[in-house]
């Protein structure tokens, strides 16, 4: 090919965009010279820019605070952020420095929040979402919180049977709940309805007879969630109106609820071509939470979101170092990178989630089509295709190797490290990468340090008890 990378990219996309551009015909991510990293650190090098979590919150706020002002809605909004997408204790810090609430989603978490309290990054009146399936445990954590002085925690109910676990184990004090709807699944999926949450024909008769007359607990908040995310389809809004309807009903009888929480976030960027209408969504929700509750004479309730990947997803990076090219057939060109794809970005092969995918250098020049290949000698190890179905197109690499090519996965803040257990036993023993901390000083300039080395054999023989 005669093209360059750089002409290739200008070419088929709006480039520079969005968290990206060139400098010296090497890429920057969020502001940050990665081949200057490259050069201080190393590689492979998972990278994590922590101011740009805070401009995703703001973003998020700005655009419902905005759509409540344009849809002259009567109640606010709450930012939440769900800790099971990344629970790294910097990660975390930075959503609170930007006044969110927390989401949890196991019995685990609580001693998250407990920790978090000890060292006043949160208070008693921050707002605790409880998700998930409702273990003993998980419900004998959360009485704790309350015992403690949380003042908003709030159970979100994911079945009949936790409502009599609540009864049971909170016999002091009186409980704020939640009831979250399982919703029916698009045409397609192997089952019908979410596993999750309470059936929708079932949440008005449960309420009437296990919660309206109970003075152990107050109904406080209704919980939708879609797996696939906010999105402007025919089905989510089916589905969310459906939900608006069912929270309407249940306020008429219950004077306590006065929340609507939104599960499942907005999307972030994962190809270059990404399009999406974040402001007219927000406002979409607010307008349609706004219409159905003024037909039915009902109170606008307080809007509730649980953002996760969309608050730290597009704040990290990982890079590797391609070792080598491998020609198997006329057709197929491998470059084999120094770490293994399906340790590291796990969502890769388990969901077939796509990431934005760049060399870091060699812009300007040729470029071909490639596999990616992990070291590893599982056969799931590699990476092929963008979001768009196309090839990965990358620089040609040199002969003899004697001008490396870096590439970056873009967009990897949410689960990776979760999924993949960062500093635990990995597939063929292969360690996780170092892990890099952007921040901002007290004068507002970026600063770089390594939060975790490279995982190191001995720390992996320990694990395994050698």
């Amino acid at each position: 090919m005669d093209k360059t990378f750089r002409e290739y990219i200008e070419q088929a996309y709006n480039f520079p965009q969005g968290n990206f551009e060139l400098k010296n015909e090497t890429l920057v991510f969020n502001g940050i010279e990665l081949s200057k990293m490259i050069r201080k650190y190393g590689s492979p090098l998972n990278i994590i820019v922590l101011p740009k979590i805070g401009q995703q919150i703001e973003k998020a706020k700005r655009l419902f605070n905005a759509a409540i002002q344009k849809n002259n809605y009567q109640a606010s909004y709450k930012f939440c952020y769900c800790t099971k997408c990344n629970h790294l204790y910097p990660i975390v810090n930075e959503v609170l420095k930007n006044n969110s609430n927390i989401e949890t989603s196991s019995e685990f978490d609580i001693d998250l929040i407990l920790n978090l309290l000890d060292k006043k990054k949160i208070s008693l009146t921050t707002e605790i979402i409880h998700n998930g399936f409702k273990t003993k445990n998980y419900l004998k954590k959360i009485a704790l919180l309350q015992k403690k002085g949380f003042v908003n925690s709030i159970i979100i109910l994911d079945n009949e049977e936790e409502i009599r676990q609540v009864k049971k184990i909170f016999t002091t004090q009186k409980v704020k709940i939640g009831l979250r709807m399982a919703i029916h699944q698009p045409k397609g999926t192997f089952y019908k309805t979410s596993r999750l949450g309470v059936p929708p024909d079932d949440i008005l008769n449960f309420f009437e007879t296990e919660i309206k007359n109970c003075p152990k607990v107050e109904l406080k908040m209704f919980h939708f969630f879609i797996d696939s995310g906010i999105n402007d389809s025919p089905y989510y809004w089916a589905e969310f109106e459906k939900a608006i309807e069912l929270y309407c009903s249940l306020k008429a009888s219950c004077k306590d609820l006065e929340a609507i929480n939104i599960g499942g976030g907005f999307p972030v960027q994962n190809d270059l071509n990404f399009s999406y209408n974040y402001e007219l969504i927000a406002s979409k929700i607010v307008e349609k939470v706004a219409s159905i509750c003024d037909q039915k004479n009902i109170n606008h309730p307080d809007i509730y979101t649980e953002f996760g990947k969309f608050t730290v997803g597009e704040s990290s990076a990982i890079i590797f170092e391609v070792l080598a090219q491998k020609k198997q057939n006329p057709e197929e060109i491998w470059y084999i990178i120094n770490n293994s794809l399906m340790n590291t970005i796990p969502d890769s092969w388990t969901i077939d989630e796509k990431f934005i995918v760049l060399p870091i250098n060699k812009w300007g020049d040729n470029y071909q089509a490639v596999n990616l290949g992990g070291i590893s000698c599982d056969q799931y190890d590699y990476y092929n295709k963008d979001a768009e179905n196309k090839a990965i197109k990358l620089p040609v690499l040199s002969p003899n190797n004697s001008a490396p090519i870096y590439v970056g996965f873009f967009h990897t803040g949410a689960y990776q490290d979760t999924i993949s257990g960062y500093g635990g036993v990995k597939h063929c023993l292969i360690a996780s990468p170092k892990q890099i901390i952007i921040d901002l000083d007290k004068n507002g300039n970026l600063i770089d340090y390594i939060y975790r080395q490279e995982q190191t054999i001995g720390q992996v023989y320990t694990i395994l008890g050698y």
